[in-house]
């Protein structure tokens, strides 16, 4: 009979910034620990002096073993070089330290650079990799900044990472769809990412807005969705499109003005601290996404009871969006059906009360304690079957 509570380590760089993966992260440690009673570590590489951005609980541990890896940011191409393999050296004897120090029953790494090596350190802990984006984009450079030789480096690098992801235990991703990417594989399974909030008021779906949340860079497809805006704005002279995230605002705003899109009606907004107010100030969701690893903002919008409208970008949106029953989903990249889609929602109430009424009751499949049982079943099945070797 396995035990019902293990000792578990998290292998992550940082938690000092407001990412995706870093809340995720917190959400889950907090819930292992609060209420299922496991003991969590968190170990990280970067920034001790640096407070984390997100509240963890008491009861979770955090070691900083400060090596220093964002140090290489300042580094010339060959210099990175130098200084990575020796802190990967050192990374490697202080994280197997920790970790025969530490004993855990389960060292889930988040496959950054503790990937290399982290099925070579005999602690006697099961290894499971976490990945929160998918196959295609893991190495993906921003456009513009790929060259032959990175793309030469990141497909030789693709191959040698298989062959160190076929040594884990379970390898789990975010989608279905993502999961077929990987056919080298037999360890693979899905495990979505959990809904971060599911509030008690919704949106009355009476202010005339489209919301989009998300980073302001190329992959949030937000050059896309102004496109997509200025085809249909002026038929819907009542409606305003908002854009909240982080990041460089300043090409997106030369996009406005030459496109000559209203900017009295199209507001783009840095990060909100209120997001929840956000959404339930607005009508409809925009997702515009080139690619994701699944769509946090997505199930957000869903739970706040926005219709969506969609691209069926890789990976994600299809495992969570049922077209014309809970969101639409449009061809991916696709500015002409994006335009259609979301003109199709602000001109029909009943459909947008329709859809996102399912929306709010078919996302509550990623609650928290949902997917908590999840992981809870895959330690107890990897438990077991260590036990029965």
């Amino acid at each position: 009979m396995s035990p019902s509570k293990y000792k578990i380590v998290y292998v992550t760089p940082a938690l000092y910034m407001a990412g995706g993966v870093e809340r995720v992260l917190t959400l889950k440690a907090n819930y292992f620990a609060e209420h299922m009673g496991h003991d969590v570590t968190i170990i990280l590489t970067e920034h001790p002096e640096l407070p984390l951005f997100y509240k963890l609980s008491p009861k979770i541990k955090v070691v900083n073993l400060d090596i220093g890896f964002e140090d290489m940011w300042k580094c010339s191409f060959l210099g990175k070089v130098f200084v990575y393999l020796k802190k990967q050296r050192l990374f490697r004897k202080k994280l197997a330290d920790e970790l025969r120090s530490i004993r855990p029953d389960f060292t889930v790494s988040l496959l950054r650079r503790e990937i290399n090596f982290i099925t070579k350190i005999h602690d006697g802990s099961i290894k499971i990799g976490e990945l929160h984006v998918n196959r295609a984009n893991y190495r993906n450079f921003e456009a513009g900044d790929g060259n032959f030789i990175k793309n030469v480096f990141a497909h030789f690098w693709m191959k040698s990472l298989v062959r160190k992801l076929k040594q884990l235990e379970r390898f789990v991703v975010l989608t279905n769809e993502d999961r077929q990417a990987w056919p080298e594989l037999q360890n693979v399974i899905t495990i979505p990412d959990p809904l971060t909030f599911y509030p008690t008021e919704v949106s009355p779906l009476e202010d005339k807005r489209v919301i989009a949340v998300g980073r302001y860079a190329y992959q949030k497809g937000f050059d896309l969705l102004l496109k997509a805006w200025a085809i249909i704005e002026n038929r819907f002279p009542d409606w305003q499109l908002a854009i909240f995230g982080q990041g460089d605002r300043a090409p997106y705003d030369q996009l406005v003005g030459e496109m000559h899109i209203d900017r009295s009606r199209c507001h783009l907004y840095g990060p909100s601290s209120t997001i929840q107010q956000e959404y339930i100030r607005s009508s409809v969701f925009a997702f515009s996404s080139r690619f994701e690893g699944f769509g946090m903002v997505l199930i957000e919008a869903m739970a706040c009871g926005l219709p969506v409208v969609s691209f069926d970008c890789p990976c994600g949106p299809k495992d969570i969006v049922n077209h014309d029953v809970d969101g639409l989903l449009v061809e991916s990249g696709n500015i002409e059906q994006l335009a259609e889609a979301l003109a199709r929602l602000m001109e029909d109430g009943p459909l947008r009360v329709r859809l996102a009424g399912k929306a709010r009751q078919n996302v509550r499949r990623f609650d928290l304690a949902v997917l908590a049982q999840q992981w809870q079943e895959l330690f107890d099945e990897l438990y077991k079957q260590k036990n029965q070797k």
